[in-house]
């Protein structure tokens, strides 16, 4: 007896399981979203100024607090307060379609800005998050693109990162 397969409503019920028990409310996580293909459409500035107002717009995050976050050449990275109303993948959905509408369509292939998905940490309760805002903002230098954090254009932080 031939019988056909369901597999998809129930992957797609655990897909959704599993990105719901990953978003933890009121914890911490560093968050990681590469450009399609990892072009580097953020070293046009004014793709970048786009991306940057976005950032900066209350709604996007609802209940959750963005920390520290940094604009690369092809991608973004940030350490965000998980809020209650929001999951992750929600919340990522929503940050990468406004911002995608935020750039050129010269920027966008076939109309996306973002790759597939994106990489997430949940950080132990134990980390201290300045040390981690800190790591975050020391990339542009570890990828030359700056001599010290805070010379790279694209980056905020609720804590001011010490000289050198």
């Amino acid at each position: 007896m031939n019988r056909p397969l369901r597999l998809h409503a129930p992957l797609a019920e655990l897909r959704r399981q599993r990105l719901a028990q990953r978003s933890v409310p009121g914890r911490a996580y560093r968050l990681e979203l590469c450009t399609l293909y990892r072009r580097p459409v953020f070293a046009d500035a004014e793709a970048a100024q786009g991306v940057c107002r976005v950032i900066g717009t209350a709604g996007v995050w609802r209940d959750s607090r963005l920390l520290a976050w940094v604009l690369l050449p092809a991608g973004w990275q940030a350490l965000l307060l998980l809020g209650e109303r929001d999951t992750l993948a929600g919340l990522m959905g929503r940050f990468k379609a406004l911002s995608s509408r935020a750039v050129e369509d010269r920027h966008r292939i076939n109309g996306w800005l973002w790759g597939r998905g994106f990489r997430d940490r949940l950080l132990p309760a134990s980390a201290v998050l300045e040390e981690e805002a800190a790591r975050l903002l020391r990339l542009p230098c570890e990828q030359g693109l700056a001599a010290r954090p805070g010379d790279w254009p694209w980056w905020n932080s609720r804590w001011l990162p010490a000289p050198g």
